[in-house]
């Protein structure tokens, strides 16, 4: 297997690793209030998410880290909540058209999800000083990952909005609810101070 496939693979592994549950937990809160017809305002919102965070897989790739870890852990679940915040202050409204202010979160949210990446990117690095390759093929991973999860995301969305008649703003609520639930508990159980 090429050095670029590899890194590929680990990208996309990672994403889907159901240990790592809070980046996908991420998306689902960061997804709820929009339908499978929105596909393009959410595939911006999730290559804003990546680009942040490949932004800071560059920078701790050259420098190392840049905040500590148990900060970082702490403040990924404080991104969900914030967009669970977001979520419940317009579960009326399905999505904002133009680039919005949801764009610039997804894209500055990345950034701190991806200083959760970097101590394993790091590692997976080690002294190799090309840092492009394997960048550009794990945040590749990354986002087929990503598309992989909210296309099945999306579909489970239509199935239920289609078929039980479940109600757009009923999702939102259930998404955003069962997401801020989890992130209180992952928030409590890292808080640092």
């Amino acid at each position: 297997m090429s050095n670029f496939n590899a890194y590929l693979q680990l990208g996309w592994e990672h994403i889907l690793d159901v240990e790592g549950y809070d980046h996908m937990l991420f998306l689902v809160a960061l997804l709820a209030l929009y339908t499978i017809k929105h596909w393009k305002p959410v595939l911006i919102l999730i290559t804003a998410f990546t680009v942040g965070h490949s932004i800071t897989l560059l920078l701790t790739g050259l420098r190392g880290p840049i905040i500590d870890g148990d900060l970082v852990e702490f403040l990924i679940p404080v991104t969900i909540l914030v967009t669970v915040t977001g979520n419940l202050l317009l579960a009326n409204k399905t999505h904002q058209k133009g680039f919005g202010w949801r764009y610039a979160m997804a894209g500055f949210f990345g950034l701190i999800h991806g200083m959760g990446f970097s101590n394993f990117f790091s590692e997976l690095m080690g002294p190799d000083t090309d840092i492009v390759t394997p960048l550009l093929a794990f945040n590749l991973g990354i986002e087929l990952g990503q598309i992989v999860f909210v296309l099945v995301l999306l579909i489970l969305q239509f199935i239920l909005i289609n078929v039980t008649r479940m109600q757009t703003r009923s999702w939102n609520l259930v998404l955003s609810g069962a997401a801020g639930g989890i992130a209180t508990l992952l928030l409590i159980e890292t808080y640092p101070f």
